[in-house]
C-alpha cells in the first residue's frame, strides 16, 4: 500500500526533475548576468544559488504570463538589487574578460526559445567595451540593471520596465543618465599620451620580464612619476615610486612567477601565476595596467582567483598542467 508520504515524495521528485530540466539551461547566462551586476564571480555564484532556491519555492505559482527566462531574470534582478542596496558602499571594481571574447559569444540577442548564453556579448560600440569597468563605481543599482539589460543583453525598454515594475519613460530616463556617465571618457589629450603599439609591447615585455626575474630596480624605472597602485578588494592605494617599490620588495610573486598577457576592456594586463612551495605555478592575481608615454601610470591588482576562469585562464599554469 502506498502511503500519503510516499505519494508526496514522488510528486516532489517529479516536480524537482521538471524544474531542473526547464531552468538549468539558463544557469550560465544568469551567472554571467549576476557577475556583471555585482562585480564579483564569488558573489555571483552565491546569488545564483539564491535565485534557484527562490525560483523553486515559487515555481508552483508560476503561471506563464511571461516566459520562464523573463521570470528567472526578474528574480535575478531583485536578488542583485537587494545585494547592491544592502551594501554600505559601492562594490570594488572587478575586472571583466575582454569583450572580444575568444569563447565566441554572439552579439545578437537570443529569443526565449534559444537557450544559448546571451549574457556575455561582444559589444559592438566602443562605449559598451568600457561600460562594465565604469558602471560598478558610478551607477545606482537600478541604472546598472537597466544598462546591462538594454546595452548588453539588448532587451527592449518595455521588457525592462515590466521586469523592474516601472514605466518605459522611467527606463529611458535611467538609460540616458547611465549613458551620460559612460560618455565621460578620457580626453583626446590623454589618448594622445598613449604609446604606440610597438612601444607598448616593449614596455609590457620589460614589465613582465622584470616581474618574473625580480628586477625591482627596472620595475620602478618603468613607472611614471605619479603612478598609483591599487589593490582590490582591499582598496589599498600606493602612491609614487617609493611606496610601490616598498610593496614590490615584500610581494611574494616578484621573482617567483609567470606573467600571462591578457586584455581587459581595451587595457593591457597580466594573469600572474605564483610558484608555490610545491613548485607549481598557481593563479595569484590579475593585474590591469594603464600605460602612457611616460610609463605605467596606474596598476590595479585584483586579488580574486575566480577571475582567472572568467578570462579563460586555468588555475594552474599550463607549464604545470598534467603533472
Amino acid at each position: 500500500m502506498i502511503t500519503t508520504n510516499e505519494t508526496t515524495a514522488a510528486l516532489d521528485k517529479t516536480g524537482s526533475e521538471e524544474f531542473a530540466r526547464l531552468t538549468d539551461p539558463f544557469r550560465t547566462e544568469l551567472l554571467t548576468y549576476c557577475y556583471r551586476m555585482l562585480g564579483s564571480m564569488e558573489d555571483a555564484e552565491d546569488q545564483v544559488q539564491e535565485i534557484y532556491l527562490r525560483a523553486w519555492r515559487s515555481y508552483a505559482g508560476f503561471e506563464g504570463r511571461s516566459s520562464l527566462r523573463t521570470w528567472l531574470y526578474r528574480i535575478a534582478t531583485n536578488v542583485c538589487l537587494n545585494v547592491l542596496t544592502g551594501r554600505s558602499r559601492q562594490p570594488a571594481l572587478t575586472a571583466l574578460p575582454d569583450d572580444d571574447d575568444p569563447a565566441g559569444q554572439r552579439a545578437a540577442r537570443t529569443t526565449d526559445d534559444d537557450h544559448s548564453d546571451p549574457a556575455v556579448i561582444v559589444a559592438a560600440r566602443e562605449h559598451r567595451k568600457r561600460a562594465l569597468l565604469v558602471v560598478w563605481q558610478h551607477l545606482s543599482p537600478r541604472q546598472r540593471a537597466v544598462l546591462v539589460l538594454r546595452d548588453v543583453l539588448n532587451w527592449q525598454a518595455t521588457e525592462i520596465a515590466d521586469l523592474l515594475g516601472t514605466s518605459g519613460t522611467a527606463v529611458h530616463s535611467m538609460l540616458r543618465r547611465a549613458r551620460a556617465q559612460l560618455a565621460q571618457t578620457p580626453s583626446t589629450a590623454a589618448e594622445a599620451a598613449k604609446p604606440d603599439d610597438l612601444a607598448l609591447r616593449r614596455l609590457l615585455d620589460e614589465y613582465a620580464a622584470a616581474f618574473e626575474t625580480g628586477d625591482i630596480t627596472n620595475l620602478v624605472y618603468l613607472l611614471a612619476d605619479d603612478t598609483l597602485c591599487q589593490r582590490r578588494p582591499s582598496n589599498t592605494v600606493l602612491k609614487g615610486r617609493d611606496e610601490i617599490a616598498q610593496y614590490l620588495l615584500n610581494c611574494p610573486a616578484v621573482g617567483n612567477c609567470r606573467m600571462v598577457p591578457i586584455s581587459v576592456n581595451g587595457k593591457p594586463g597580466f594573469g600572474v601565476y605564483r610558484r608555490d612551495a610545491d613548485g607549481v605555478l598557481r593563479a595569484h592575481t590579475i593585474d590591469v595596467l594603464t600605460v602612457t608615454r611616460s610609463g605605467f601610470e596606474r596598476i590595479e591588482v585584483f586579488d580574486d582567483r575566480s577571475l582567472f576562469s572568467a578570462f579563460g585562464l586555468p588555475h594552474v599554469h599550463e607549464a604545470d598542467l598534467g603533472r
